[in-house]
């Protein structure tokens, strides 16, 4: 028997990717997909690629005949939509809007969706938030360490994400014309996902206290975020790598590299890949993923699996773009 979804903000995209997932998903069936501006259009009128997968439209009614519920929609919507929709009990919701990521928002119904760092608690929980993309990528390139309670000094993060993290909606820093041939630093030392971050660090490694200094930028790419971090350690190479290989040895999505990394390894995937150097008294971590995916999406589709008890990897073997 399929499991039944709905989706919420279906013309954006990270609606526009999950439907791509959950079309070609063996065990979903999509029961709606909600947008009120679109309403009546079909679904490939809006996400064109989809021309011959679908024949679905979008709605601006809601049904209570589903088993999950996706909120693609943006920050501080999912919150108020919930508000103003009673969603029947049993229903399982997958939110990825940053509404309910911190400890402070969730209270005990929500669970932060990091399988790697809480992979358990995703099986059995009934509401998920689905965490954010800078904050999923540097996540996965600190956790193990955390783990261990081996961070001990500042962070040092860079990280470039593609002109898809702005979301779909324009504005002057999103325009082809202004990103093309470009590159700015936004929100230096401030990005909201450092406070996500720091709570899922302090988790695991309850005396880190030491400060993460972030610096975003916007790329001059469509998808995919690349992380450069780097902090004092007295691990060798050697033993850094072990760590990083043993956290994620049954995690499928997250891999370790011995060799450096590119952004076209993980574009149009799931996946996570993490390369580790040492120089010096510095350990240098670059982690890499697709923020609509592994960053959104993707992501929110590998919780669902575990949520219902599915194989993990379930429609989302997919293949990097490689050119």
């Amino acid at each position: 028997m399929k499991i039944k979804a709905g989706i919420v903000g279906g013309a954006g995209y990270t609606g526009g990717e999950m439907l791509r997932i959950l079309v070609n998903h063996a065990s979903v069936e999509i029961k709606f997909v909600h947008s009120n501006s679109n309403a009546g259009n079909l679904i490939s009128d809006v996400h064109t690629d989809l021309f011959g997968d679908t024949d679905l439209r979008f709605t601006d009614m809601l049904s209570d005949d589903i088993d999950v519920l996706f909120l693609c929609v943006g920050h501080g919507d999912a919150k108020k939509f919930l508000e103003a929709n009673k969603i029947a009990e049993g229903i399982k919701i997958i939110d990825l809007s940053q509404d309910f990521r911190l400890a402070a928002n969730a209270g005990n119904k929500w669970v932060y969706g990091l399988p790697e760092l809480n992979r358990d608690k995703v099986k059995q929980a009934s509401y998920i938030a689905n965490p954010g993309c800078f904050a999923t990528c540097i996540q996965l390139g600190l956790l193990p360490l955390a783990a261990k309670g081996l961070l001990k000094s500042e962070v040092h993060i860079n990280a470039t994400t593609g002109s898809t993290g702005a979301g779909q909606g324009l504005s002057t820093t999103s325009h082809f014309s202004w990103r093309n041939n470009n590159l700015s630093v936004y929100k230096a030392f401030g990005h909201q996902h450092l406070n996500e971050i720091g709570e899922s660090l302090s988790m695991l490694n309850p005396d880190f206290d030491q400060t993460i200094s972030f610096i975003p930028q916007r790329g001059d790419f469509a998808r995919g975020i690349l992380a450069a971090m780097y902090f004092e350690s007295d691990l060798t190479a050697v033993e850094a790598q072990d760590i990083y290989e043993n956290y994620y040895a049954e995690h499928p999505y997250t891999h370790i590299s011995n060799k450096n990394i590119d952004l076209k390894q993980v574009v149009n995937t799931n996946k996570a890949l993490v390369h580790v150097e040492k120089h010096g008294n510095k350990l240098f971590v670059v982690s890499i993923i697709d923020n609509l995916l592994k960053g959104a999406s993707g992501q929110a589709v590998q919780n669902m699996n575990l949520m219902f008890g599915l194989e993990e990897t379930e429609g989302l073997r997919l293949k990097a773009v490689a050119f």
